[in-house]
């Protein structure tokens, strides 16, 4: 069994993340980090400033708004870690190292893809967290538009960050699974459907990022029910 957990850099959900994984118990958690990120994400003095100009900007970005959300942008990752360490789980890092693939980006994208880049880099300085909102709100409603939409408009980013990491990661999920009975995955959200098409197995069950954000707010409003509301079976068409 597979359970792929879609989540959000920088929203508050570490607790559902952490209530998540010790309720399924699975014998492995893979979590979306390198070992560099995530002792970047767990020393935050040591990140390293060797990557372009545009990631510099969208962690800047990430930090702040995650704030806004009474959190830290990687919270969640460091959660599921944590949650699974504490439960006897072995850890995956699954993802491919991150400062050798933007300086692999960097080097292969045309000059037209960087300027694009570097203004939508820019501009999301100043988006407002209500303006996040609505996008998130419409990227869970048209997943596929958003992104035949940044494949159009940033080809070689949507290649190497989106499909190509797609790829490792849902390999070593599936490696992963056939070691052992039931592995759980944390991944961004944007990254689910993709894995879950690649992996192409009848055992996957997925929660949304939707999910645990409603969890949040029904126990904010203090709702005793809001597990109820995270699982639900997915079903792949092969």
């Amino acid at each position: 069994m597979i359970v792929i957990v879609g989540v959000g850099h920088v929203f508050d959900i570490s607790a559902q993340v952490r209530r998540l994984i010790e309720g399924e118990r699975p014998d492995v958690v893979c979590v979306e980090l390198d070992p560099p990120r995530y002792q970047a994400l767990s020393e935050p003095s040591r990140q390293r400033a060797n990557v372009p100009l545009p990631y510099r900007l969208l962690s800047v970005f990430q930090k702040r708004l995650a704030r806004s959300y009474g959190g830290e942008a990687g919270a969640e990752m460091l959660a599921a870690v944590d949650a699974a360490r504490g439960i006897g789980s072995e850890v995956l890092l699954i993802d491919a190292d991150a400062a050798r693939l933007f300086r692999r980006l960097w080097t292969e994208m045309p000059p037209s893809e960087k300027v694009r880049l570097m203004l939508s880099s820019f501009t999301s300085l100043f988006l407002s967290r209500r303006t996040v909102e609505k996008e998130l709100g419409n990227f869970q409603e048209n997943e596929e538009f958003y992104l035949e939409e940044m494949s159009r408009q940033f080809p070689t980013l949507k290649r190497m960050l989106i499909d190509e990491r797609n790829e490792i990661m849902a390999r070593r999920i599936d490696e992963a699974a056939s070691r052992l009975p039931s592995v759980l995955a944390v991944v961004g959200d944007g990254h689910v459907e993709g894995i879950v098409r690649l992996l192409a197995r009848d055992d996957v069950r997925v929660v949304r990022l939707k999910e645990l954000m409603g969890e949040a707010v029904e126990r904010e409003n203090g709702g005793d029910n809001a597990q109820a509301t995270f699982h639900y079976q997915y079903s792949v068409r092969r």
